[in-house]
């Protein structure tokens, strides 16, 4: 038996519109059919999802998620955190290596891809780590990672801080047709620094992290790229002087893309409304002409994609007050509607940008056969009531945390069923 999705609204990048009939059959999509009026398909022997007035895209990719395990189970699981993905209309989700222990083994690697397995909903990708223990010293084996299936090297958590490291690990990346991701971070800059170097730091008596902290590496890690040739990755870009030296690389052929979390395109520093600790995150809010810069950046192209960097804490640790908290807020499952509510209902984009910048284009970025809803293609798909308003409310979250600035938020643009490899995981 497959499933019928009838009458459902897609859009392309183009914004064009229509109406469809999909089928899935298995894990594929297997008939895509305009919508005739008076006429319909016949769907006796198939389960049926009436899709009429709702949007249906491609599963959402989210290439910067933190599932926690193995080690922090307390704040999240791979059986959580997907549940919280498909939730939030996602259907493959790539998991960053900082976990204890970290992801450089390949016996780690493939505990993550065996619990995805067994206990997860939707596609789970993991990242390898650059260096081993995340400690900035020596490279993991890239070559046995890429064959236990990471799809990348990342140290995010921290900035690799030795540029001659970074070198080796792109030259070694780029020899192995393998991508370099970067949190982008220069430690000497940051130490004893809660929040971004602003105007909520100067009321608050603050420590801030200054701009440059992130945009020290990005200049010159798209120069140690430009001299290796490797695919390099800017994680949760933040500041619009990164911005402006991506964009710069971009012109000169240099292969570097990016990516933007949603409460950087819509949150500055100015928002945060007292010593709340869900408000703190790494990179911090900016200020409100960086947050016009990554917009624009992601407008232009120089920002390729949109991911959550879901990042999961307890209350508990969150309780402990700006200075001590950890850095982290959820990304899941408000990820669509607050885009969509900030930026397509307001006419600033539409809505085929943004569900181009949460589907085909990650796919596109990183190679990966998903994203589109063509016949023969995998069976993610997520439908979306875009019309329905409601409240962000911490007792319907999902996830095993409650981390998000965002409750109380009233929005718009709620998935409502997820397929997931041709299964319903949230309806």
């Amino acid at each position: 038996m497959g499933i019928w999705i009838l009458n459902g609204l897609t859009v392309d990048v183009n914004n064009v519109q229509a109406k469809k009939h999909i089928l899935v059959e298995n894990d594929k999509i297997a008939k895509v059919i305009d919508v005739v009026e008076g006429s319909a398909p016949q769907t006796e022997g198939h389960e049926v999802i009436d899709a009429a007035g709702k949007l249906v895209t491609p599963g959402f990719i989210d290439m910067h998620v933190h599932l926690r395990e193995p080690g922090f189970e307390h704040k999240e699981n791979i059986a959580t955190g997907t549940r919280s993905a498909a939730r939030g209309g996602f259907t493959t989700i790539a998991c960053m290596p900082n976990t204890r222990p970290v992801i450089d083994t390949v016996d780690t690697v493939n505990y993550i891809l065996d619990k995805a397995a067994t206990e997860g909903v939707v596609r789970v990708l993991p990242y390898g780590t650059i260096t081993k223990n995340e400690l900035g010293r020596e490279l993991t084996d890239f070559a046995a990672l890429k064959e236990a299936g990471v799809i990348g090297y990342t140290d995010d958590g921290v900035g690799v801080q030795s540029a001659q490291m970074m070198k080796d690990a792109m030259a070694l990346a780029a020899s192995i047709g393998m991508p370099i991701i970067a949190h982008c971070e220069d430690d000497t800059l940051v130490v004893g620094a809660p929040v971004s170097e602003g105007a909520f730091a100067k009321k608050h008596g603050l420590k801030g992290i200054p701009n440059e902290s992130e945009a020290i590496h990005v200049g010159r890690d798209v120069l140690l790229a430009e001299a290796t040739g490797v695919h390099y990755h800017v994680c949760h870009v933040s500041t619009e002087q990164s911005v402006r030296l991506i964009r710069h690389a971009k012109q000169f052929g240099i292969k570097v893309t990016a990516e933007v979390c949603p409460h950087h395109l819509v949150l500055s520093d100015e928002d945060i409304p007292g010593l709340d600790a869900n408000w703190k995150m790494n990179p911090p809010l900016r200020t409100p002409r960086d947050v016009q810069a990554v917009i624009e950046g992601l407008e232009d192209g120089t920002i390729d994609i949109i991911v959550t960097d879901h990042a999961p804490h307890t209350e508990e640790e969150k309780e402990k007050g700006m200075m001590l908290a950890p850095f982290g807020i959820l990304g899941f499952e408000t990820a669509f509607s607050l885009l969509y509510t900030k930026f397509v209902l307001t006419g600033k984009w539409s809505l085929g940008f943004l569900v181009d910048r949460m589907t085909k284009k990650p796919a596109d970025v990183f190679g990966l056969p998903y994203g589109t809803l063509e016949v023969g293609s995998a069976a993610d798909i997520t439908i979306v009531d875009l019309e329905t308003e409601r409240e962000v409310l911490k007792e319907e979250i999902v996830s095993r945390s409650k981390n998000t600035p965002f409750i109380g938020w009233k929005l718009q643009g709620w998935p409502v069923v997820t397929i997931a490899s041709g299964k319903v995981v949230w309806s």
